[in-house]
C-alpha cells in the first residue's frame, strides 16, 4: 500500500493509503499523486525511524491537507508560516530570514520584527 494526495488546483485536499492498481482503475475522480510517509525535508528515512535511508526522497515531503504540489519541481511543501519566509530546494522546507539561534533558549518568531523573540 502507499499514500497518495489528491491535487486540486495545485493544492493537497486528501490524502488515502491505496494500491496504485486502484488509483489506476479510474474509480476515483480527480489527479492523485503518489507521496512517501518517509520522505521529510528532501531525505528519505528508515520505516518508524528518524535515520536516513539509501531509498531516493520522493516529492520533497510527505504531503498533508493543505500543502501545494509543485508540478515543475515534482515535491509538496507545507502552507508558508510566515510572509517573509521563503521556501529552500533541495530541502522543501520554509526558512526564516533569519537563523534560529542555536544557545539552546526556546524562541518564537516574531513576524513584525522578523526576527526570533526569546520565550520567557
Amino acid at each position: 500500500m502507499s499514500h497518495f494526495a489528491k491535487i486540486e488546483n495545485g493544492i493537497v485536499t486528501q490524502v488515502i493509503v491505496a494500491e496504485q492498481d486502484f488509483i489506476n482503475s479510474g474509480v476515483l475522480n480527480g489527479t492523485w499523486i503518489q507521496t512517501s510517509y518517509n520522505t521529510r525535508g528532501g531525505i528519505h528515512y528508515a520505516a518508524n525511524s528518524n535515520t536516513p535511508d539509501d531509498a531516493p526522497p520522493m516529492r520533497g515531503n510527505y504531503a498533508g491537507i493543505g500543502y501545494t504540489y509543485d508540478e515543475i519541481n515534482d515535491v509538496f511543501y507545507s502552507p508558508q508560516p510566515f510572509p517573509s519566509w521563503k521556501i529552500s530546494a533541495p530541502t522543501w522546507l520554509w526558512e526564516a530570514p533569519v537563523a534560529h539561534p542555536t544557545d539552546g533558549a526556546r524562541y518564537m518568531w516574531n513576524e513584525d520584527i522578523k526576527d526570533w523573540e526569546l520565550i520567557q
